[in-house]
């Protein structure tokens, strides 16, 4: 499923007569597996690319984070015992604030809040999703608290000039703060990680290599927004949340399975599918050999019995008039003969109480009597049914012979 990830504009926190005008384009990355670049550009929203999952990217300056001890209540009132919990951290009022909950919060337990402007926000996604027609399945930030200490140097489209800033992940949370003067310097924990993985947009990468006295790995716009678009977030929720969650969840569970992460199970799963296929193709074979073999033994016997028969069609018919035709010349009576159907009723027929009329069909006797008990009948099937033999009662007569359909159970 092809993935578009769309780069909102920073939001204005100048005086609206000193905000720079809002950009016509926006930057955005086309992806087939959201691992690599397929094609990106800038462009305004109304010409954006079409594909079957959008994301939208906050900047790392419109998102702040705050470790709160998560709330035990039900969904209905999450959020506004997560408004009253975080009250004292947050720096606006709780009203215009929109909240989210990390990925992996569990109630009673320590936990990550995401907030961010309301009106916006709103704002952004309905300009967006009216702009290109479609609806926009997540909303991510830029950078999110992690166990892997990262420093990303940026500039801030609103700065006039251009102030290169870092915005520093860790365990503890998200931080940005400008590289001019010793602010950043002073903040930074001491000392830092040996992991830490220093990347920058190509504008400041000149400025942080000689900010931080050493290289940094440059990373291009589209991506960053593909790395974003890989995050467990999603600040679409509560009364931002999609329209049509149960098709937005169906499209989350996609997105996770396509992740890298899971392609180990879609491994397993092609190679279970491969499997079960040669498996199949394979019982079949061996099944359509043993007829084939069953079919050939039956021929050869027929053919060993009956020397006479040169020509085979149907080995278990030709084998059963061949028989036949041995038993009437030899004067034995068969099955469906007059002699062998008295036999079978006088077995089984009740004393004093012969039958009145009598009437034979090959295969089949017809004995006429009235008033026989149904037990009596129950009997008489009972005791001729493990031979393979058919009784049949009707108000005036008592049919007795082989089954009409060669394949009924007996």
């Amino acid at each position: 499923m092809s993935l578009l990830v769309v780069q909102l504009p920073a939001r204005p926190r100048l005086h609206p007569q000193l905000r720079p005008a809002p950009a016509p384009e926006l930057g955005w990355v086309l992806s087939t597996d959201g691992r690599t670049v397929q094609a990106e550009g800038r462009s305004p929203a109304a010409l954006l690319p079409q594909a079957g999952t959008r994301v939208a990217v906050c900047a790392p300056t419109d998102v702040a984070f705050h470790r709160i001890d998560w709330p035990k209540a039900p969904p209905a009132r999450l959020r506004a015992a997560l408004a009253g919990l975080a009250e004292d951290a947050l720096l606006d009022e709780t009203e215009s604030l929109h909240l989210a909950a990390a990925p992996d919060a569990q109630a009673g337990a320590p936990g990550w809040l995401a907030a961010i402007d309301r009106e916006w926000l709103r704002t952004q996604i309905a300009t967006l999703e009216s702009a290109c027609g479609h609806p926009i399945d997540r909303v991510v930030p830029a950078l999110w608290p992690d166990t892997q200490a990262r420093g990303h140097f940026h500039v801030d489209p609103e700065d006039e000039p251009p102030r290169p800033r870092l915005s520093w992940v860790d365990a503890q949370g998200v931080s940005t703060w400008p590289i001019s003067g010793s602010l950043a310097r002073m903040l930074l924990p001491e000392p830092l990680p040996g992991d830490t993985l220093w990347t920058a947009e190509p504008a400041a990468a000149a400025p942080a290599e000689r900010w931080l006295g050493q290289p940094v790995q440059v990373a291009s716009p589209a991506e960053l927004l593909l790395a974003a678009a890989q995050s467990p977030w999603n600040l679409r929720q509560f009364e931002l949340a999609p329209r049509h969650r149960g098709l937005a969840q169906l499209r989350e569970a996609w997105r996770r399975f396509m992740t890298p992460a899971w392609q180990p199970v879609r491994l397993g799963l092609i190679g279970l599918v491969v499997a079960q296929v040669a498996g199949l193709n394979a019982w079949a074979w061996l099944q359509e050999r043993e007829i084939r073999t069953r079919r050939q033994d039956m021929v050869m016997l027929l053919t060993r019995t009956h020397p006479q028969v040169r020509a085979v069609l149907d080995a278990p018919v030709q084998m059963e008039r061949e028989n036949e035709m041995l038993r009437a010349s030899a004067g034995r009576a068969g099955d469906g003969d007059l002699e062998t159907l008295l036999q079978v009723a006088a077995s089984v027929w009740p004393e004093g109480r012969p039958p009145q009329t009598l009437a034979f069909e090959p295969g089949e006797l017809r004995l006429g009597v009235q008033g026989l008990p149904p037990e009596l009948i129950e009997q008489m099937r009972a005791t001729l049914a493990p031979g393979g033999w058919r009784v049949e009662a009707g108000t005036e007569q008592v049919i007795i012979g082989r089954p009409r359909n060669p394949g009924a159970s007996r």
